[in-house]
């Protein structure tokens, strides 16, 4: 069994609507086509339950990257933006954090935001943000049913975003866990 293939580690989503916020994550970890795990937990609340954050990549790079990135919203009171640019800033000029291969987001109520080591900072107009292998089914079942399924609460739209994604791409699986504000 070879591990130092390409990792493809997961689908994360979040999306904001309606003074609500929501992320939700597939649990399966695999390398090349050998699945490791199929129930990681790659979300977490942060900044005293207010920030819910989640990674793809690297396991050990993305829980360095909530510690991190918690230790910024703690340097700025929870303030999401400020803390996001900073964490970018950090990722690209720190030589230990350029390393890490791992992408973030993070949400609030009112922001959500895509971070990479780049210095990315993305604010999608929509509210509707993910990184991983089925980012893009996940962000265009979300943004449907953002516009056709009215009724749904934004953590039913992120759940049932994930659940497509699970059926198209192989590197998602249906082990979907949720967190809300």
């Amino acid at each position: 069994m070879r591990l130092a293939g390409q990792l493809h580690a997961t689908t994360v989503i979040g999306c904001i609507a309606d003074g609500c916020a929501a992320i939700a994550c597939d649990g399966q970890v695999s390398t090349d086509t050998i699945i490791l795990k199929g129930k990681a937990r790659k979300i977490r609340r942060l900044y005293h339950g207010r920030v819910l954050a989640g990674f793809a990549g690297g396991a050990a790079d993305g829980l360095h990257l909530f510690e991190r990135f918690e230790s910024q919203l703690e340097a700025h009171q929870g303030r999401l933006q400020r803390a996001s640019v900073e964490l970018a800033k950090e990722w690209r000029s720190d030589k230990v954090l350029r390393r890490l291969e791992a992408q973030l987001i993070a949400l609030d109520k009112e922001h959500a935001f895509l971070l990479s080591g780049l210095g990315d900072v993305l604010e999608p107009d929509d509210g509707i943000v993910a990184i991983g292998s089925g980012a893009p089914y996940a962000v265009a079942a979300c943004r449907a049913l953002a516009r056709h399924a009215g009724e749904m609460s934004v953590t039913e739209k992120v759940r049932a975003a994930l659940r497509v994604a699970a059926e198209i791409c192989v590197y998602t699986n249906s082990e979907i866990q949720v967190e809300e504000l």
